[in-house]
């Protein structure tokens, strides 16, 4: 009998195969016959051996060739196997289940060899590790390092020590699911990133990742704090926030109304006069950074202090002011439950949505402190004094923020902002508006801090009126599709920053604006398509005010005069969140009018306040919205941000007296150039997004009637 015979009887098995036990059985165990004596010892030696059965070479052959195809049979099946066979129901079915028996056994071995060879691995590399780490030295000192410093050879064999440990998890659980074991999830790792690996192109641009490295890399440079420091730093830190709450409570004349009438701004002789101990003077080429700014923000006191006090949540907070942060040491957590007394070592780039500004990296303290019931006080304050950075252009003396609470859950927040910076590398584009302190000064940190509560309120808020025309009425809706929008908004500006993390290749453009690119090669990085990513970006000035240009960009029926990609189509918003007051703070759902039968939305971000504006979309596939609906997880969505970012350029606080108003506007796109992680990318690839990003710009300037620069 061939398999062909047998396939009718596999095609019949029910739904309800039955799970069999998993004790072995021998088809040489007893086999009930119609009237037979059942006690072995009533038997003779002829009758006993009557009750084995050997299969024949051609029963076997058979059996198993039904096996691969159906290792559970039912009753049917094997009523029909044992007619064939010439053999009894039961002889089959033991014979079966010993079958099932003996595979798992295999597998067992086979996975236990398997996960000894991977335990190995991970052994040898263990103690390649431990080895690095006892022979690793400082860069700066030439000393023994201290924990917190990874050299590059360190970190590639972390990488790959976490890899190795991936997959051994990954084994251990597929073993452990063979056996019909719990894993203990204890004993897993977390997936780790992959190790990104230089990129092999046609072209040699730099690589955009968001934590990068490079020679002059600040968070590379900076070893953590010695122990004869730390007693230093405690000191530092106390004075620190008596001098930051001072200040954030006095008025006149410590403080002066900036010429536009919004901003309070330091003034310096009366600081020194003030706080006579802190008049070190300024490093050379340095100058003095300001301003202090206040606002109520819609979340509770506790909650902003447990974000300021975790790196991880400040930085996604406040994403379109820092690049990239990290805690390098935390001398003290605080008392029990709460941050009162917490102090932390920290790391941390600041930058403008532009790749022609420079970053700013600090290395500070940071100081958590309880002053009376419902009123905390951060302050962060530079260490360079203790450990000085040769690459650092920016000096923090105290600055933070007092945070009182308010009844139903709001918070007044005073900010205070006072730094000392080297600006001489900025371009001539953003001098006025840097100069102005509102680049990175308290009113840009106050006015990103009330943009985030109104997120968070809107992503909390159940009560949304039915009859608006889009909404999203669904709260796990909304709260996915505010997550996915902060997640693209993040990466455009974490992907259009002069961030130390990049390396900017620049091509000539027409009028004047240059247009800067670079590349990334994605391999299994969850919420990036893979392949290599292009990103171009250009920064403009336009004699328009920011309301002006915000408002063309968002409106989608003037869409078709700038996008390109639209072909002219107009487009449709099919779904809408307010993300805060203004009319013009929401994330959109467009669709192209004309391709009502595509697979693809446009999400959209746009939002407004005093010190800036965005516009940010990104193309992402139909099912994966309808997931995002749902409640799935937003993380593993595909995003290639673009858009827009619109600054002031600094004439208004400057009195006006340079002239009209006008903004800074940057543009910037992510183009999946190729899907293969491991092509070359060609000069045409790059010529091609060139000219997509200098014909959007002439676009835009045409249709705001402005004359190229």
């Amino acid at each position: 009998m061939d398999v062909g015979r047998l396939q009718p009887l596999v095609m019949a098995q029910n739904k309800h195969n039955e799970n069999l036990p998993h004790g072995r059985y021998d088809e040489r165990d007893k086999i009930k016959s119609g009237g037979g004596n059942q006690e072995g010892t009533s038997r003779n030696p002829s009758q006993k051996k009557k009750r084995y059965h050997r299969h024949t070479l051609h029963q076997i052959q058979e059996l198993e060739a039904f096996f691969s195809l159906c290792p559970h049979p039912d009753d049917k099946q094997r009523k029909e196997l044992s007619r064939q066979l010439e053999l009894e129901p039961l002889q089959v079915k033991f014979w079966f289940q010993n079958k099932r028996t003996q595979t798992k056994t295999h597998h067992e071995r086979y996975q236990n060899s398997k996960l000894r060879v991977e335990n190995e691995k991970l052994k040898i590399d263990n103690m390649r590790y431990r080895a690095a780490l006892s022979n690793s030295s400082c860069p700066n000192c030439g000393g023994p390092s201290m924990m917190g410093e990874i050299s590059l050879e360190e970190h590639h064999l972390r990488l790959e020590n976490a890899h190795l440990r991936e997959e051994l998890d990954r084994v251990a659980a597929i073993a452990a699911k063979s056996m019909g074991k719990q894993v203990n999830h204890h004993l897993l790792s977390s997936p780790s990133p992959v190790a990104r690996r230089p990129l092999e192109l046609g072209v040699e641009f730099g690589e955009l990742g968001e934590h990068g490295e490079s020679s002059n890399d600040i968070f590379r440079s900076i070893c953590g704090p010695i122990e004869a420091d730390k007693p230093v730093i405690v000191e530092l830190a106390v004075a620190a926030m008596e001098e930051m709450v001072t200040m954030a409570q006095m008025g006149e004349p410590l403080w002066t109304v900036s010429l536009d009438g919004t901003t309070a701004i330091l003034d310096e002789d009366e600081y020194f006069k003030t706080f006579p101990k802190d008049a070190s003077p300024k490093p050379s080429g340095f100058r003095c950074e300001a301003s202090r700014e206040s606002a109520v923000v819609t979340m509770c006191h506790i909650n902003l202090v447990d974000i300021f006090m975790d790196v991880n949540q400040w930085s996604a907070m406040f994403s379109g002011i820092v690049s990239r942060a990290s805690t390098t040491e935390v001398l003290s957590t605080g008392v029990a439950g709460n941050y009162d007394g917490a102090l932390q070592v920290m790391i941390a780039e600041f930058h403008l949505p532009s790749p022609l500004l420079p970053t700013r990296e600090s290395y500070f303290a940071r100081y958590c402190k309880q002053q009376d019931e419902g009123t905390w006080a951060i302050v962060d304050v530079s260490l360079d004094d203790l450990r000085p950075v040769p690459t650092a252009r920016c000096r923090k003396r105290p600055s933070g923020c007092l945070i009182h609470e308010m009844p139903n859950g709001f918070s007044k927040v005073i900010w205070v902002e006072h730094v000392e910076v080297d600006d001489r590398g900025v371009h001539g584009l953003y001098k006025l508006l840097v100069n102005s302190g509102r680049a990175f000064g308290a009113n840009r940190w106050v006015a990103n801090l009330d943009r985030q509560c109104e997120r968070f309120a809107s992503a909390m808020t159940a009560n949304v009126l039915v009859g608006e025309v889009g909404a999203i009425t669904s709260l796990d809706g909304r709260r996915g599709m505010l997550k996915l929008a902060d997640r693209m908004v993040t990466s455009f500006c974490a992907g259009v920053s002069a961030s130390s993390a990049h390396t900017w290749t620049t091509l000539s453009g027409t009028g004047g604006d240059d247009v800067r690119v670079m590349t990334r090669k994605s391999i299994n990085d969850p919420g990036r398509p893979p392949g290599i990513v292009l990103s171009a970006a250009t920064s403009f000035w336009l004699p328009v005010l920011p309301k002006r240009i915000f408002d063309f960009l968002r409106d989608q029926n003037s869409r078709k005069e700038w996008d390109i990609l639209s072909n002219g189509d107009a487009v449709q918003e099919v779904g809408r969140i307010a993300s805060g007051r203004d009319a013009g703070n929401c994330v959109s759902l467009l669709r192209n009018a004309n391709s009502v039968q595509g697979n693809m939305l446009i999400v959209q971000e746009s939002y407004t306040n005093s010190t800036g504006s965005f516009v940010v979309y990104a193309p992402v596939e139909i099912a994966a919205i309808n997931v995002v609906l749902n409640g799935g997880d937003t993380d593993y969505v595909a995003l290639l941000p673009s858009g827009f970012a619109i600054l002031p350029d600094g004439t208004a606080a400057q009195g006006g007296e340079v002239g009209p108003g006008g903004s800074l506007v940057t543009i910037a796109f992510q183009i999946l150039v190729d899907s293969v992680p491991t092509a070359k990318l060609s000069l045409g690839c790059v010529a091609t997004v060139n000219n997509l990003i200098v014909c959007t710009v002439e676009r835009i300037k045409a249709s705001l009637t402005c004359e190229s620069a």
